[in-house]
Parts: C-alpha cells; structure tokens; sequence
C-alpha cells in the first residue's frame, strides 16, 4: 500500500464574527497529487468533478468568542460533497497570529456517507474515511 495525499492551496472561506457564519469552498479539481494518474483517476471516477465541482461547508461557530486570542471551536453545518449534504460538526482552533484570525482544523470525511465509490479493485489502497486539513487565514470586512 502506498500513502495517497492530495494538496488544495485554492480553497476559500469566510467567517463573520458577528452573527459567527462561517462557509468555505473547496475546488474539487485543484486537488494536487504526487502521480497525475491519481489525479486523473480522482476526477474523473471518484469525485466525478464536472458533474460535482466543489465541496462546500455552510454553518455556525458555536462557542466562537471574539476577541479572544487563541480558542478551540467547533461549527455546525451542513457539508456537501458529490452532491451529497450532510449535517457535520468541525472541531478546530480559531486564533488570532500577526492580526489576523486563523482557522485550523483537521476532520475526517467518510466516504461512503457522500456516495463516493471505490472500484472493487482498489478497495484495499484506499481509505474509507480521508483526513482533511484545513487552514484558512480571515481578513476583516
């Protein structure tokens, strides 16, 4: 088994830390593997990217305090993935570093609760539930 990865620099995410709504949008297609096989074969018959373009989380920061320089939070809301919407909470860290609010988070997706397949074949080298990373850096409105 090898280790798959896929970097996304091109995701986008803001938070209003008034009414604490927070959205971010991935671009399915920026994915970046080692082996442009893998990314080939992750657009076209995994994530089906033409017919399902983008992830989007939509929801609150519940405990989100502003203000408050270092803090752990968590979001509610609704996460959709190849067409799929799933209620989900993110636990993360919300701080604030050379002025500016920082969000990091690492949360695992399971892939079947999306209905992305995997071909019968490749069910052993690739993981049911992926780990996802996001770090977002928000400028004020």
């Amino acid at each position: 088994m090898e280790n798959i990865a896929a970097d996304n620099k091109d995701g986008s995410s803001v938070f209003d830390e008034e009414s604490k709504q927070i959205v971010f949008s991935i671009p399915i297609t920026s994915f970046k593997f080692d082996k442009s096989l893998m990314q080939e074969h992750f657009n076209e018959n995994y994530m089906e990217s033409e017919k399902y373009p983008k992830a989007i989380f939509k929801g609150e920061v519940l405990n989100y305090e502003k203000g408050k320089a270092n803090q752990k939070v968590t979001a509610k809301g609704d996460m959709t993935i190849h067409g799929v919407t799933r209620t989900i909470n993110v636990d993360g860290v919300m701080e604030y570093k050379d002025g500016k609010l920082q969000l990091n988070s690492v949360f695992p997706v399971r892939l079947e609760d999306y209905k992305v397949k995997i071909p019968q074949v490749l069910w052993q080298n690739i993981a049911e539930e992926v780990e996802v990373t996001i770090n977002f850096i928000y400028k004020p409105i």
